[in-house]
């Protein structure tokens, strides 16, 4: 696949303790975005952070480690990204989805046959 140009980057924040039928919810989040033929997605985990809770999670204190911040990032065109949004309202119950609009300058991806 090849994507150039404008497109839309959809970012989901949310805690590594969210769970989809007892599995962690960024997994199948980027599952489900792999069976709609999205281009990618990436999980980054934060090392600290806060959301609507106001609780603040970081991996300083022992304590306050537990479901630090997650971040989801999906880009593809405008049209598939919209497309996968019903995904999300039916996955993300609690956390932050944000769209914007973007432009890819390089994407580029190995053949199936080069893969290891």
């Amino acid at each position: 696949m090849r994507l150039t140009g404008p497109a839309l980057r959809v970012t989901i924040f949310i805690g590594e303790n969210d769970r989809w039928h007892h599995k962690p919810l960024s997994s199948e989040i980027v599952h489900r975005a792999h069976a709609a033929g999205l281009a990618g997605a990436s999980v980054f985990h934060g090392v600290e952070g806060f959301g609507a809770s106001s609780l603040i999670h970081t991996t300083r204190l022992l304590s306050l480690s537990e479901n630090l911040p997650v971040a989801i990032v999906i880009v593809d065109t405008e049209e598939r990204v919209r497309a996968f949004l019903p995904h999300l309202d039916e996955l993300v119950s609690e956390g932050l989805v944000t769209l914007e609009e973007c432009e890819v300058i390089r994407y580029v991806g190995r053949d199936a046959g080069e893969r290891r």
